[in-house]
């Protein structure tokens, strides 16, 4: 078996139109994209588009365009997206998520490094934050691996909330403390 070559160079850039071009054939010009079995828990929120200019006019391609979201660039090539969000700004809580839309790309370390590079930009442009969410499901083993790798604790696991064919998964709550995250190994 041909083994996979390791990803060598991975950015994190704001999205352009070439970007969401790009993009759309990877993740949303097909019926049942390898992403959306994983992205709880969103599993009924995913829509197809026919085009690229009907992706370009949609709310998820401004919200990928928001300053909210960076494009994963790897090997020069938009792969995917990371996310920050606010649960309550007021209190300082805010959670992260990403998706790489290219299966190809899975267990390559594109998720470690690029959420390295987005928790670092995070904490970075943030003075006043002091913790950094990210929420996943049980039956996302390679989130979970990746949440544990990167030095986030389980925080919280709220059984059997997430219902996706036919069977109960649930929902697991990871978080980095900035000084947890300053001192990794």
């Amino acid at each position: 078996m041909e083994s996979l070559k390791q990803t060598t160079e991975v950015q994190l850039v704001p999205f352009n139109k070439s970007f969401l071009e790009t993009i759309w054939k990877s993740g949303f010009s097909t019926d049942h994209p390898a992403w959306t079995k994983f992205n709880a828990p969103y599993f009924n929120d995913y829509r197809k588009f026919d085009d690229a200019e009907s992706f370009e006019a949609s709310p998820i391609a401004d919200f990928l365009m928001s300053e909210d979201c960076r494009c994963i660039v790897v090997d020069g090539q938009p792969v995917g997206m990371v996310s920050k969000s606010w649960v309550d700004e007021a209190t300082r809580w805010l959670e992260i998520g990403i998706v790489i839309y290219d299966d190809q790309l899975w267990s390559r370390g594109v998720a470690t490094t690029a959420l390295t590079k987005w928790v670092d930009a995070i904490f970075h442009e943030t003075d006043a934050l002091e913790h950094i969410g990210m929420t996943t499901w049980s039956g996302n083993g390679a989130m979970m691996a990746v949440a544990e790798k990167l030095g986030f604790l389980k925080e919280g696991q709220i059984r059997k909330v997430r219902y996706y064919q036919g069977q109960y998964y649930d929902s697991v709550k990871y978080g980095v403390l900035r000084e947890e995250w300053a001192t990794r190994a």
